[in-house]
């Protein structure tokens, strides 16, 4: 996780730096509606793949926005879900998809 020395002043800033590209809002939107394995995941969200995938999961839980929880069976099963930090950002999403719907009306 950051530290507030390395996160910019500006909150905007700071928001776009922890959930700015397309990748890390799609994961999240997903695991706004239920924990998914990286398999659902990468199925739901066209055009990502698996390493870029896997990168901005990574990146999401060294920020405390993602949780991983690992079973230890064979074979391996891992499932992502959104942390309780990352659920706050429900309305950011929310108020996204109202605009966008608004927007596309107006076409």
């Amino acid at each position: 996780m950051l530290t507030k020395a390395e996160l910019p002043e500006c909150p905007v800033a700071t928001t776009v730096q922890l959930i700015g590209n397309k990748w890390k809002l799609l994961i999240i939107r997903n695991l706004l509606t239920a924990p998914q394995r990286f398999t659902e995941l990468k199925k739901t969200i066209p055009g990502i793949s698996q390493k870029v995938l896997a990168d901005n999961l990574r990146s999401l839980e060294n920020d405390g926005l993602v949780d991983r929880e690992a079973f230890a069976e064979v074979p391996p099963r891992v499932v992502y879900s959104l942390s309780e930090l990352g659920k706050t950002l429900k309305p950011i999403l929310d108020a996204m998809m109202d605009w966008g719907t608004e927007y596309k009306n107006k076409l």
